[in-house]
């Protein structure tokens, strides 16, 4: 069984600090196999924010972690740092590698850089990055859950999002679904939510998810919804020989102060019946 965390949009600079601990019991707790950070990891891209960014990494341990950029990533207010060294930042804390991945025999995660300098808040992946990323998809195992990681959402499940949709998505999606990818995460539009591709887009070569996390930590929520991260269970090995994926959404609670699971969503994945269920606990 391998366990992948799901953080989003933690906004470092907004974050709260009492969430910050819940969710480091919560890594502990899980001893995840992978963290996956999906961009807006600060609040305006400065030095003290990706400081703190750092620094709750360096909490989780020797836990793995991959993380890509957001929109929020780059400096807003600095137009000189917009122009020529938009990720200096980020790559100080995190390295220079702005598209990294994770490996091992049940997994593979291709972390995407959607944010562009010159878009304020939008997305987009071009077909040099969408190649790239099919070319190692199609070298993944039978057994390894496929991952593709983007800051913007490639679907959304409310018309006043669409305006945050992905450029290129629609050539991403199909391509990657012809190399075999199984998920795509997301983040962006602080709402979690799993939704299946092959009946989003027509004519998927496989069945594939999109996979979106809330905000992580900081007090920027949408609605009802608190702070949320989704956990990621994949069994290569599971009965008959199919592969078993199941994300879990855990929510922070005001009461328990804890992050506490909300919905469990089990996915059908290759030739299965495209269908979702979805459990509470309790």
């Amino acid at each position: 069984m391998t366990l992948l965390l799901q953080i989003s949009d933690t906004h470092f600079g907004t974050e709260r600090p009492q969430v910050v601990a819940a969710l480091l019991r919560l890594a502990d707790a899980l001893s995840p196999d992978l963290v996956v950070l999906s961009g807006d990891i600060t609040q305006r891209a400065r030095t003290h924010q990706f400081d703190a960014a750092r620094a709750f990494v360096d909490a989780l341990g020797a836990t793995p972690t991959l993380v890509v950029p957001g929109n929020h990533d780059i400096p807003l207010f600095n137009p000189l740092a917009r122009l020529c060294r938009p990720y200096a930042n980020h790559q100080r804390v995190f390295g220079a590698d702005l598209e990294p991945s994770f490996e091992s025999p049940e997994l593979l995660v291709l972390g995407v850089n959607t944010t562009r300098a010159y878009r304020h808040k939008d997305g987009e992946v071009s077909m040099q990055q969408i190649r790239r990323v099919a070319a190692r998809l199609e070298m993944a195992s039978a057994a390894q859950l496929r991952v593709v990681v983007t800051h913007q959402p490639v679907a959304v499940t409310r018309a006043q999002d669409e305006k945050n949709l992905l450029h290129g998505r629609e050539r991403a999606v199909q391509r990657w679904a012809r190399a075999g990818a199984d998920l795509i995460l997301g983040g962006h539009i602080h709402l979690p939510y799993v939704l299946p591709l092959h009946d989003t887009f027509a004519g998927l070569a496989r069945r594939m998810w999109a996979v979106q996390a809330g905000t992580a930590l900081s007090w920027r929520t949408r609605g009802t919804i608190d702070n949320s991260v989704n956990v990621i269970r994949h069994d290569a090995r599971a009965g008959g020989g199919a592969r078993q994926t199941t994300v879990e959404r855990w929510d922070y609670s005001e009461t328990s102060e804890t992050f506490e699971l909300i919905a469990r969503h089990e996915l059908a994945l290759d030739g299965a019946k495209p269908a979702i269920a979805v459990t509470l606990p309790g």
